[in-house]
């Protein structure tokens, strides 16, 4: 399996400090990305936590989609709805490098960690707001999920069925890629600051970044006035064969030459009706039609050996125990064992690109490490005693403590 460094002199963020106030999905990811590439990230959560921690499938307290997002970061918890609990949490963020909250337009500031006031005091801060429609605007307070921006944006849309019929994509598509934006836009936030000392308010929405994930199609649409729930290619499908199914498709010419060596197809290259991809499409129906009725006849395994033969585009459609199982996968360690509290290890998927591959760390309890980091950053003993005590601060029990 190939290696990279686990020295986290090797990492470019090793020494920078994050401070995440927020909750679900993007805002997490993105600063769990930025602990990928060695950040010292802390999780600040509300005595009940962040609310992704009880969403979907959960073990031990904790959800997948929390564990997910929230691997490697060390947990603090604040009641910010009491007058100390919001003077520390501003002098937290006051001494980090980036803060990243995804609350409402507003929210922020009515908890004393707006970018304004706190840039005053440190004007190198890097700043991440993201938010469902921006700042401002007539649905700028409107409540938004992922559901809600597939359909809002047109994310939708682009998964319609052939008969027409919207779908929403069955993973958490607008969060995720707001957040991929959104450690990129970080990232260059960082790169000005080095250069000029400056620091920066990155202001992001899932709504744009649904539009910006999407500017192929739309662009399409604005050039054809329509969109077809097709493929831009034929044949281009996934057909059954006697055991799995096979994704197969051909994009030019010389593919579906390859194709028809593959499949000992010579009449298909004979027929003048298929001799462009234009032609093809319009043969799509009885391509298809013929290709699964052959693909049928014979296993996978069969029709792989032949396909890799003639370089054909293919591939197993795998569910998540093909994708462990897969060569490749292997090969690239690319589910990691993680430590997580309740069970046996998870598999875990990092981020790519990663100059070191940091020792993964369990996703933290509620406050489970609230002493230490506040004690770390100059936070008084006896203050962090009295805060405890007081029930503005919280520290995990020992048994809800990470492996």
């Amino acid at each position: 399996m190939p290696t990279s460094p686990t020295d986290l002199s090797c990492a470019p963020y090793s020494g920078l400090r994050v401070l995440d106030l927020s909750q679900g999905i993007a805002g997490p990811y993105c600063a769990q990305i930025l602990w990928q590439q060695g950040a010292d990230v802390v999780k600040v959560e509300p005595p009940d936590g962040d609310w992704g921690r009880h969403v979907g499938v959960v073990r031990d307290d904790q959800s997948a989609l929390s564990i997910a997002y929230n691997v490697g970061k060390r947990g603090v918890c604040v009641d910010a709805r009491q007058a100390r609990g919001k003077t520390l949490l501003a002098d937290m963020a006051g001494r980090a490098d980036i803060v990243i909250q995804n609350f409402r337009p507003g929210v922020a500031e009515r908890m004393g960690v707006g970018y304004d006031g706190l840039a005053e005091r440190r004007p190198d801060l890097v700043y991440v707001s993201i938010s469902g429609y921006g700042p401002d605007g007539p649905y700028a307070h409107a409540p938004a999920s992922d559901s809600v921006m597939q359909a809002d944006s047109g994310l939708m849309y682009a998964n319609q069925t052939p008969a027409g019929e919207p779908r929403r994509i069955g993973l958490l598509m607008a969060d995720i890629a707001t957040a991929l934006y959104a450690a990129q836009a970080a990232s260059a936030a960082l790169y000005q600051r080095a250069r000029s000392g400056r620091g920066q308010h990155v202001q992001l929405n899932l709504f744009q970044a649904c539009a910006a994930l999407q500017v192929n199609d739309i662009l399409a649409y604005g050039i054809a006035g329509e969109r077809e729930a097709v493929a831009v290619s034929a044949p281009n499908g996934v057909f059954p064969t006697a055991d799995a199914r096979l994704s197969v498709l051909a994009l030019n010419n010389d593919q579906f030459a390859r194709l028809c060596r593959a499949l000992d197809r010579p009449e298909w290259l004979a027929d003048p009706a298929l001799s462009s991809n234009a032609a093809r499409m319009a043969q799509r129906e009885r391509l298809h039609r013929e290709m699964a009725e052959q693909l049928a006849l014979h296993p996978a395994s069969h029709w792989e050996e032949r396909l890799s033969r003639e370089d054909v585009l293919h591939a197993r459609v795998r569910d998540y125990d093909g994708l462990a199982a897969h060569p490749q996968a292997a090969h690239l360690g690319l589910l990691e064992p993680l430590a997580q509290p309740g069970g046996t290890p998870l598999p875990y998927a990092r981020a790519p690109g990663a100059a070191a591959r940091r020792p993964l760390q369990a996703a933290p309890a509620i406050g489970q490490h609230t002493v230490e980091v506040l004690t770390e950053w100059g936070v008084a003993p006896a203050e962090i005693q009295a805060m405890l005590q007081a029930g503005v601060l919280r520290q995990a029990d020992a048994g809800k403590e990470s492996l």
